[in-house]
């Protein structure tokens, strides 16, 4: 089995025993976000969470070593992405991308928010015009080190 066929059966399994993500990550004791991420192979997960995940999806023993290695991040099938929800995001940085730079860069200096040191909150947002999804994201400012 390898990673890819690993995520496969975790959201058939998962789908199959009509478990939310939150459901899943109350079980595996962290962020609906981040188990999310490592369940569709971004994430690796230690000894315990592995196993957790191992027994609550059905999911073969050979399974809790895969969760635990690190894994080939932002790994998407195609370079930019079909899936429409998916492509939003890419637009978002082609269209703000910039701005998103700019403003950060005026604020904090030259650097980069990491990816690494982050938190993300996904959330409803009654709206009388129709809901709307509040993505919060939070990453460590890293300055780029002179030498």
């Amino acid at each position: 089995m390898d990673r890819s066929e690993l995520t496969e059966l975790i959201v058939n399994n998962r789908r199959r025993k009509q478990l939310s993500w939150a459901s899943v990550a109350e079980a595996v004791g962290r962020s609906k976000e981040w188990v999310t991420a490592g369940c569709l192979g971004q994430m690796s997960f230690d000894e315990t969470e592995a196993a957790t995940l191992v027994e609550l999806l059905d999911l073969p023993a050979e399974a809790a070593v895969l969760l635990t290695e690190p894994p080939y991040r932002g790994s998407l099938p195609t370079a930019v992405p079909t899936d429409p929800l998916i492509y939003r995001f890419y637009e978002l940085v082609a269209v703000y991308g910039t701005t998103f730079k700019e403003l950060i860069q005026e604020e904090f200096g030259d650097g980069i928010m990491s990816a690494i040191d982050f938190r993300m909150n996904i959330e409803r947002e009654p709206d009388p015009a129709g809901d709307r999804v509040n993505i919060s994201m939070s990453g460590k400012f890293l300055s780029y080190r002179r030498y």
